[in-house]
């Protein structure tokens, strides 16, 4: 019996996702979906669309952007989503013909694209 309960919980380690790792999936997704189109898979502004606004897509890898999320971190990415440069991201999209459908955010979002986002910034040392 005790044997049967060791393996069960082997099984159910298997199949669960630690937290931290589904926030990571969902940073992931989320950036993948929805940034990746201009700032490009390693966040460094090399999108498909990324010179194609005005200013151009930025390197998120650069020093002054580290900075800039170790010192405020999520709100740089909540208010880069939530459009603090007018219409300048749903305008390039639009320019381009790129649809990407409207997406209610919520904190957890904001928290683990942060997370992921920092987390490729560090690897890109």
């Amino acid at each position: 019996m005790k044997i049967l309960f060791i393996a069960a919980l082997g099984m159910l380690s298997l199949i669960q996702t630690p937290s931290a790792l589904a926030e990571n999936l969902n940073g992931k997704t989320l950036y993948v979906q929805r940034c990746a189109v201009c700032h490009g898979a390693e966040i460094k502004g090399t999108g498909p669309l990324a010179n194609k606004s005005n200013p151009p897509t930025p390197d998120l890898t650069s020093a002054a952007f580290k900075k800039r999320l170790k010192d405020y971190p999520g709100v740089i990415v909540s208010s880069v989503i939530l459009r603090p440069n007018g219409d300048l991201i749903p305008k390039t999209l639009k320019e381009n013909g790129v649809k990407i459908a409207p997406y209610a955010w919520r904190v957890k979002d904001f928290r683990d694209l942060n997370q992921y986002m920092s987390e490729v910034i560090l690897k890109n040392r």
